[in-house]
């Protein structure tokens, strides 16, 4: 297995930077597409295909239901016109643009990886690359579902953190409560009305008793907004709730708080739920394990774990109950930020690890064969 061109490596994460592709805009996510599936074809043999899964373009590669799966995304959180204000750079050290670092820089990795190990489309290796993860993959869950059927492994290219491999993840809920009461005029007659905005208040306070900072548990109340006039009794609220927990467990104890608690007048109506459970440090202990020793052999600096409060696709294969290594992508810093940055240093390094993991795990299938 030989070392991956640096300079090959940073001109296919330009092809695909220089192609933006917000979320919202099918229509960029699917030239993003495009420029993934001519990209892929720079690195590996066999041909990768585009498909439409609800509504969404998706890039796949390898078998329908691979033995490991290396699974990213294509989308990022940038509009339209950004490249103009946060061009494409690039120097001896670093690249910059939107989505670079979160995550087109380890779409690439991926890519590069399986080129380097000269796999074909037989050998149990998948990748697959959605278009709406920074949305919550609400298009992009059945795809994946399916995709991890027979998969002993998933290996999640998101960006790393600080260089470290993330090993668990908080997992997140959301909430929207709708309260109605009843109207009244707020000077001549406030006790013939019900305050919504009173009730979506006393559920905000209440969320102070649900968060537990021992186990890292938060429940933030985030948007409200309620009322008509300045001078009616508010006969409609609407408070939007956001809960980020480390165990399923603990998604679970807020979920039931949230869903038993009732306003003292007028009605509420909940919607939402637990939307990723939490990726639990356990599905990833042994790959990291495998990991690690990848890189002593490579002659790599010892690998870091890091646990992060933002979810990724990682969280729906973990609770899956299939192995989940997530952060293998790009080492740089910036998601959603202007100054998102990538390492070019670190480009050909992260990418033969990553091969050197699919490799260890293709060959313990072989040994159990």
């Amino acid at each position: 297995m030989t070392a991956p061109d640096t300079d090959s490596l940073v001109e296919s994460v330009r092809a695909l930077v220089v192609v933006e592709s917000p979320t919202a805009d099918i229509d960029a996510c699917a030239m993003a597409v495009t420029a993934a599936h001519e990209v892929c074809g720079q690195w590996v043999t066999s041909p990768a295909r585009i498909e439409e899964h609800e509504g969404r373009p998706v890039l796949r590669w390898g078998p329908e239901h691979p033995e490991v799966l290396l699974l990213g995304h294509l989308d990022t959180v940038w509009p339209l016109g950004t490249l103009e204000r946060l061009p494409w750079t690039c120097d001896a050290a670093r690249m910059t643009g939107p989505g670079v670092f979160d995550m087109k820089a380890g779409v690439v990795q991926a890519m590069a990886a399986i080129g380097l190990l000269n796999l074909g489309p037989d050998d149990g290796v998948g990748l697959l690359l959605t278009t709406d993860e920074e949305t919550g993959s609400h298009r992009s869950r059945a795809i994946i579902s399916r995709a991890i059927t027979s998969a002993r492994a998933v290996l999640v290219f998101e960006p790393s953190l600080d260089g470290s491999l993330k090993t668990s993840r908080k997992g997140t809920s959301w909430y929207q409560a709708e309260f109605t009461g009843r109207a009244a005029h707020a000077g001549l007659d406030p006790e013939r009305g019900i305050n919504a905005l009173l009730a979506a208040a006393r559920l905000a306070i209440a969320t102070l008793d649900w968060a537990d900072p021992a186990m890292g548990t938060t429940v933030t109340p985030t948007v409200l907004t309620a009322g008509t006039t300045a001078n009616t009794v508010p006969a409609q609220a609407n408070l939007t709730i956001d809960v980020r927990a480390w165990t399923a467990a603990e998604q679970q104890r807020v979920d039931a708080s949230v869903r038993g608690w009732a306003p003292l007048e007028g009605s509420i109506i909940l919607d939402g739920g637990i939307d990723r459970p939490a990726m639990e440090a356990s599905s990833s202990e042994r790959l990291f394990m495998l990991a690690s020793e990848c890189a002593g052999a490579l002659g790599l600096p010892s690998l870091g774990q890091a646990s992060v409060g933002g979810a990724s696709d990682g969280n729906l294969t973990a609770a899956a109950g299939v192995a989940t290594l997530d952060g293998l992508g790009a080492v740089g810093d910036g998601a959603h930020a202007d100054h998102e940055w990538a390492s070019i240093t670190d480009l050909a390094p992260r990418t033969a690890l990553a091969a050197a993991l699919v490799q260890r795990l293709l060959n313990e299938r072989l040994d159990n064969k």
